[in-house]
């Protein structure tokens, strides 16, 4: 990897830019990595976990940078990208991002970038965890996981190339695609679950003194909902068109059981539980599958 960005910079120094900073700093024969991040207490912590070159500043960050990496709220992507370009983003550099839309990100980059020869191409990797901040960032976050790429401005097949090695060098199993399949893609795959995630503790936790009797079941289906209102409100918001159809589906397959269960019957109900649980059980054995056959490449 140090051949081809032997200089990488993060802009972002939460999970994923932690995480990111981690992992690249773990790899055989690193690429010069600096993380930038606004808040100087966030910076300490980088340096802590041992991110050497963390930093405050966006232009010492920047500089030579081979790669530039936006892990910020993808709300907050425009405004950095404007940033960075003041600051010195250099021409020769590619510029990706890890937000989990990749719509919003191509139609609000490629105007600021509209008079500068650097190349945007997005990622999105399937990474992450209900706890935010660098204190929770983890080298191996990215082990086994998909990244999804999108390259719907067109880059060039080299820094295609050269971006999906860079995923799989830390881990990642990567599918190019383009935005819109991906904004429908995550909607019903990791934004619904949220959604549904959330919903089970409103209404499960109603009461919350019966939290004490909770067993597994509730815990794992509800894990998800501990997770930042404010990063995901924006993330709901922005997939928004995308979202709405599977979250119809849900209301519809919900109304559905209620009707079997309020005329008491078991056959449908059963029906309904098993539909569910042999799609639930090609999730775990697709996911067997791909755990053996990256190791295998390994």
């Amino acid at each position: 990897m140090r051949d081809t960005f032997p200089q990488i910079a993060i802009l972002g120094g939460g999970l994923l830019g932690g995480s990111l900073a981690l992992a690249l700093g773990s790899i055989e024969k690193p690429p010069l990595v600096r993380l930038w991040a606004r808040r100087e207490m966030t910076v300490a912590e980088a340096r802590h976990r041992g991110i050497g070159h963390a930093t405050p500043r966006l232009d010492e960050a920047l500089a030579d940078a081979s790669l530039v990496i936006l892990a910020v709220p993808v709300g907050s992507m425009p405004e950095l990208v404007s940033a960075a370009l003041a600051a010195g983003l250099p021409d020769h550099c590619l510029l990706t991002d890890v937000g989990s839309v990749k719509q919003t990100p191509h139609q609000t980059i490629a105007p600021i970038l509209a008079n500068s020869p650097v190349t945007f191409i997005g990622s999105h990797p399937m990474a992450g965890s209900e706890q935010t901040g660098i204190s929770a960032a983890d080298a191996r976050l990215f082990n086994g996981a998909a990244c999804l790429l999108t390259n719907d401005d067109d880059a060039p097949a080299p820094l295609c190339t050269a971006l999906e090695r860079f995923w799989q060098a830390i881990g990642c199993q990567t599918t190019w695609m383009s935005a819109a399949a991906h904004d429908a893609s995550v909607a019903r795959i990791s934004h619904l679950p949220h959604i549904l995630a959330a919903s089970g503790a409103r209404i499960c936790l109603d009461d919350p003194s019966l939290a004490r009797f909770a067993g597994g079941g509730l815990r794992d289906t509800t894990r998800v909902a501990a997770g930042n209102p404010e990063m995901w409100a924006e993330i709901l918001i922005e997939n928004r068109q995308s979202i709405a159809g599977p979250l119809r589906e849900s209301l519809n397959d919900l109304a559905a059981l209620l009707t079997f269960l309020e005329a008491g019957e078991q056959e449908p109900t059963r029906q309904w539980l098993a539909t569910a649980k042999q799609r639930r059980d090609g999730l775990i054995l697709d996911r067997k599958l791909e755990t053996t056959n990256f190791t295998n490449t390994e």
